[in-house]
């Protein structure tokens, strides 16, 4: 199927917006030529279809099996077996799948793909240490009633393997008081480690989670725990800083589940995210976010955190 022909596989993106809060996505399912299934949110995938023709060039990051032009734009391809240390079968490539991530286009090589699923973000499982090993490149896990599993592959990670990190300039600190706290969720290792940095420069201490799950039950502890002193929960927690995706519980509905709750009334929650698209910025404001920004820009998430820290 060409690009154009399977652009209805994606289309209804007002639908789909409208699963924010929802605690559901829907996923692309993929294979790499393996008896493995893989998944992408469809929110990051712009299209698929057949595979045009790749221009090699010299001195390509690893993974990057070269340069396309699409619609006008010239965008790196990437091969994603080799990443998950799979043998290449006959045939993979011949599919490609067009993501956007962090306001970065992308093309991705895959052996086929199956079909979109919607499921609960509770059925969305962080891997276990064994599932993990793999270079960190699975970020989560569904079981799908037939009970197989779908790996939801770190892109992000996948990205810093073959274009490396993002390096963070300087980053004046922000003028507040020595025990400003910034809560942060996300949960990719990659990114907790750049806000970590961010965070750093800006003077600002930090706490984290790795799931929005984890991230509700952490601050319904800290918040109980000011009702309890009688203080103002903005003592403990400045700002929370919340992922779009997480297993478990997505940013979307930890948002609303933060803004309803009284006891955080006054702090902010920032949403980060690699889901760069209207769209995404849309369902953000619809949970109520104070502010959206795309994954990763150091300055840019800096300079939106900064007026919402400083005394």
């Amino acid at each position: 199927m060409d690009l154009v022909e399977n652009k209805n596989l994606l289309d209804s993106i007002d639908a789909r917006t409208r699963l924010a809060g929802s605690n559901k996505m829907e996923i692309l399912l993929f294979s790499l030529g393996t008896r493995e299934i893989f998944g992408i949110n469809v929110f990051k995938v712009r299209e698929v279809g057949r595979t045009p023709h790749i221009t090699r060039t010299p001195n390509m990051p690893r993974g990057v099996e070269g340069l396309i032009s699409l619609r006008g734009n010239v965008i790196p391809v990437l091969s994603l077996a080799p990443f998950m240390q799979l043998d290449a079968p006959a045939g993979l490539g011949k599919t490609m799948m067009v993501a956007e991530y962090s306001k970065r286009t992308l093309g991705f090589l895959v052996h086929d793909v199956d079909r979109i699923i919607r499921v609960d973000w509770e059925r969305v499982k962080a891997p276990e240490n064994v599932l993990a090993a793999n270079q960190g490149l699975i970020t989560a896990v569904i079981e799908l009633d037939d009970g197989g599993l779908v790996s939801i592959l770190d892109v992000e990670q996948i990205l810093a393997n073959s274009f490396g990190e993002a390096m963070i300039v300087d980053i004046p600190p922000a003028k507040v008081d020595p025990d400003t706290s910034v809560f942060f969720v996300d949960d990719s290792v990659v990114a907790r480690r750049k806000i970590a940095e961010v965070l750093d420069k800006l003077g600002v201490r930090h706490k984290h989670a790795t799931n929005g799950q984890e991230a509700w039950t952490r601050l319904q502890g800290i918040a109980g725990h000011a009702g309890q002193m009688g203080h103002n929960i903005r003592d403990d927690v400045r700002l929370i800083l919340v992922d779009a995706e997480m297993p478990e519980m997505d940013g979307y509905v930890l948002t609303k589940n933060i803004k309803s709750d009284p006891r955080f009334n006054g702090v902010p929650v920032v949403m980060h995210s690699s889901l760069s698209s209207e769209a995404n910025r849309a369902m953000g404001k619809s949970v109520g976010v104070d502010a959206y920004v795309a994954k990763f820009d150091a300055e840019a998430l800096a300079d939106t955190l900064r007026p919402l820290i400083e005394r």
